[in-house]
Order: structure tokens, then sequence, then C-alpha cells
């Protein structure tokens, strides 16, 4: 009845809707009542170059757990591969092969995550992480994804049995929340304020106000109550700042109506951003979808990125979730007073993206800690990620959790800075190794993911230099001529491989080791 209630008022033709819903693969016309620009102050932008992360600062400990996706209904020994969205439940009925059936501890096809696997991992949290951890934050996404069968009651307890999990474990620990798009009933349903009786979202909120009360000033209830994001002082010279990413999502039918700023979130951001820099705040921004993906909209993006861009100097790192993967995004500086091109080549923040805690799909479990710098600049000095073996949980019958990787160390980096992170993406563009180690994190070591080809590495990692949606045609292109060159380089070396008796493998080695050998003698 909603999409009804939309479509009764709707103002734009079927190419326009496509162009919001879909992106840039429709062909759509300028309609200038969805191309809004959100003002920024007149105030200058400060010089303030880009810090270091310092590696040797006193550090935070910061737990991110996304995705949670859990499924009170999720039941062992059913069938796991029952041809609808969700499975593994008493409704999927039971296999006739027991390899189609659904495991213990949860299951790499189409089922979302136990309560058993939810309490041990937080029970593997406080007993490894716990009397180290500073505070937590939480990217969204609770229940799980039989989005056909939910109701508003059903969702939210879901939310309220999510929340006294996070108490039970954490009693002490700060918690920092941001709402996802699954929290809604039916889901991606997230009306403005301005919409109101039976259509309005003021029951998830409201309830949001009360669960999220426990760990959040009063002074939150106004901003969350309207549209579920909020700002809170951690302590003298620190910010954290969750935001509703659902305002951008476009999937969120009532955006058809008028995504003009819905609930006039990003002109609040502004002001939150302008008065921490005035107060030599530094900022940390939580929120589930990331500006980039493909599922927030090109025009709430674009007015977000320019936001990001002229307050670079009072951001310092970004958080998200959505994806289930374990991944990040970048962020460059605006050569255009419009946004449209892209600017100088060094990126000016980064965006983590949190890998899921539900298996959805094809994935293990898992979960981040960062260190962060506890004063100063408050930068990521470093992450790692934590995941469980599914495979082995289910053959052995207990999960074991172990540190994937850490950031620096696997990577090779110096530091966790916004240019650091962007030679990673040009180096995996010529390192091929170096690229399927990287897909093998973000995949989260899963035994069945999929073989990732050439085309699948580009759209990878063009996914991280793409902190702005639907615009690939810019912020791809400096990549585009890497890869390029890559191929270039690929076809002279099997070449001269075939002309000397080499592999290209041999040929690549002798060009990286020549350099290598001058600097060394040198």
């Amino acid at each position: 009845d909603e999409v009804i209630f939309v479509f009764q008022r709707i103002a734009l033709s079927p190419d326009e809707v496509c162009g919001m819903v879909v992106g840039d693969v429709c062909a759509t016309p300028f309609n200038p009542w969805h191309e809004w620009t959100v003002p920024l102050p007149s105030i200058p932008k400060p010089y303030t170059p880009t810090p270091e992360p310092d590696p040797e600062a006193p550090t935070a400990r910061v737990l991110h757990i996304s995705d949670t996706h859990f499924d009170p209904y999720y039941k062992e020994g059913t069938d796991a591969d029952c041809g609808e969205p969700l499975c593994c439940r008493e409704t999927s009925g039971y296999p006739k092969r027991k390899r189609a059936a659904a495991g213990f501890w949860g299951d790499y096809r189409r089922c979302d995550t136990p309560l058993r696997t939810i309490e041990n991992m937080l029970q593997q949290i406080a007993d490894v992480h716990g009397p180290t951890l500073d505070y937590i934050i939480w990217t969204g996404d609770l229940p799980p994804h039989d989005v056909w069968n939910q109701t508003r009651h059903e969702n939210i307890n879901i939310i309220r049995q999510s929340h006294q999990l996070l108490l039970k474990y954490f009693p002490q620990t700060p918690i920092f929340p941001a709402l996802g798009n699954h929290e809604a009933a039916p889901v991606n349903s997230f009306p403005p304020p301005e919409i109101g009786g039976r259509h309005s979202v003021s029951w998830l909120y409201d309830e949001l106000d009360k669960e999220w009360r426990r760990w959040l000033p009063e002074q939150t209830s106004a901003t969350v109550r309207r549209g579920a994001f909020y700002s809170v002082l951690v302590k003298p010279g620190f910010r954290i700042v969750s935001l509703n990413m659902n305002y951008c999502n476009n999937k969120n039918w009532w955006l058809l109506l008028n995504a003009t700023d819905p609930a006039q979130e990003l002109s609040w951001l502004i002001y939150e951003l302008q008065s921490a820099e005035l107060n030599d705040e530094k900022v940390h921004i939580l929120g589930h979808i990331p500006p980039g993906h493909t599922d927030c909209l090109a025009v709430w993006s674009k007015n977000y990125y320019r936001i990001v861009d002229r307050y670079s100097g009072t951001i310092a790192a970004q958080f998200f979730g959505h994806t289930h993967f374990d991944e990040y995004s970048l962020v460059y500086p605006v050569a255009a007073p419009n946004g449209s091109e892209p600017g100088p080549v060094n990126a000016s923040s980064v965006m983590y993206i949190a890998p899921s805690i539900t298996t959805y799909v094809s994935l293990n479990p898992g979960y981040r800690v960062y260190d962060v710098e506890r004063d100063g600049n408050k930068m990521v000095v470093d992450h790692e990620t934590w995941v469980m073996d599914l495979d082995k949980a289910n053959r052995f019958g207990r999960p074991h959790w172990y540190r994937l990787y850490s950031a620096r160390k696997a990577f090779g980096m110096a530091s966790l800075a916004p240019h650091e992170w962007d030679r990673l993406v040009h180096r995996m563009a010529l390192d091929e190794r170096l690229f399927q180690k990287y897909y093998r994190f973000y995949m989260k070591a899963s035994p069945v993911r999929p073989k990732c080809d050439a085309e699948c590495k580009k759209r990878l990692l063009c996914d991280i230099v793409s902190g702005r949606s639907n615009a690939r045609q810019f912020t791809c292109k400096r990549l585009e001529k890497q890869f390029e060159k890559a191929q270039s380089r690929a076809g002279w070396m099997a070449r001269m491989g075939d002309y000397l008796g080499m592999t290209p493998f041999v040929i690549g080695a002798i060009m990286i080791s020549v350099p290598l050998l001058y600097f060394t003698v040198g």
C-alpha cells in the first residue's frame, strides 16, 4: 500500500524513476527538481594538510560490528537450498540430500545467522578484546532477509533482542549505533518526517530513541525521533556523528516524491561539521549504506561527497556496513565547483566498510577492530579483521575465531593515511598476487568464494576509488589508465617471454628486481 500511495502522487516520468532507482545505467532526462544542492557556509576551508597517523601514539581500541541479520527461526538440518530468498528454516522444509541441510552454526547459502553463532561471537569478543575495548560502533541491519514476512512488531522484537545481547556481553562499554535499511517494515521504507498517519515511521524512530538512550545522551532524542541520526561529543575534541543512510537509499520509494535533502539531514550534518571545525574537534562519521555504493542516490551522494571534501580536515574517518564484504572506499578532493570532475589524485578521506556477521551469501562471519589515536587527530592507526571458519565449525562442532589479517602488515603499508590506501589500489592494479590477497580478505577467506577474473578485479578496484555513487565515468578514469598500462605491460612481457623462452612471471620478477637491486647497491 505504501508503493501505491507513492505512485498515486508521483510527478516523475518512467525514465526519471529509472534514473533515480537504477542510476547511471539509465539514460535520464534532466530534472531540476531532483538535481538539488545543499549550500555550504561561506566560511573558507582552512588549510589543513591530511595528517599521517602516528604509529607510536597511544591508541583506543574500537570494535566495529555490522549486518547481524539475526534469524530467530534458523534451524539446522532444514533445506539450505530451498529456492527462496532466505532458507534454513522450518518453513524451508527438509532436504532429500544431506549436503543440502543447513549447518549447526550457519550456512554459506541463502541463510542468515542463528542466535548461537551471534552469542558465540560476542563471547569471543568479550574474552579476547573486551577488557581493551574503549567503545563499539554498530552499523545496523539487525533483522533477517525474510522481508516478505516481516511486520513492525516482529522487527521491534529483533531490535530489542539484539540490544539485550550487546548489553549482556558489554554492560559497561559505550555503544554508538547507526540504522540499517532492514530495520523498517516494509524493508527500505523510510518516509521523511512530513509523512504522518499510518505511513509514518515514528513507530521505529521512537523505539530506537528508547533503546539507544542506554548509550546516548538525552539531547540526541530530538534528531533520533525526527530522522534516526545524532551527534555526540564523546570527549573534548572528539565527536561521533551517526547518519541515517536510508535517506540516500534508492530502494526507499518515498524519495520518489521528494528526494531533496530528506529530513534536512545533510544541512544538519553541515552545521555539526562546521561547529566541530570552529571548536577544533575531530569527527568520526557512522552510517549503514556507504555513500559510494550504487544503492545510494546519485544526487545525495554528490552532495555528501562535497561536504566530506569541504570538511576533510575535520573528518578523521568514516565507518559503514551494508555490503557484507570486508572493504574500503576513498574520497578525493573535488576540482569543479559542482563536483562533476575529479580533483587532485591524493585521496583525502577513507570510508571503512566492515564485514558482516551474517554469512549471507557465501561468506564467513566476521568483525573488525580498529586502533585509533587516543588523542590528537583521531586517525585510524591500524585495523584487523577476525573471522570464524564456518566450514570447520560445522564439521568439528565448535567455532574457532581467528585474526584473518591486520591491514598495515598484510598490505605492507607505511600507515593507514588516505594516500596510502590510494597507493594500495594502484599497487593492486599491477600486482595480481596482492590483489588476490585483498580479494581473499574481501570475501572473509570463504572456501566457497567465486573466482575473481579481470572484469571482477576492475569492478572491485573501481569500487574502492568510487566514494561517490553513479559517477564512475569520473571516479575510475585514472584507474582505467592503470589497467591499460598493466595490460600493455603484460602483453609486452608475454612477447618478450616467447622470444627469450621465459614465462611472463619470470620476466616480471626480473623487471621488479632490477630497480630494487639498483637502489640496494646505490
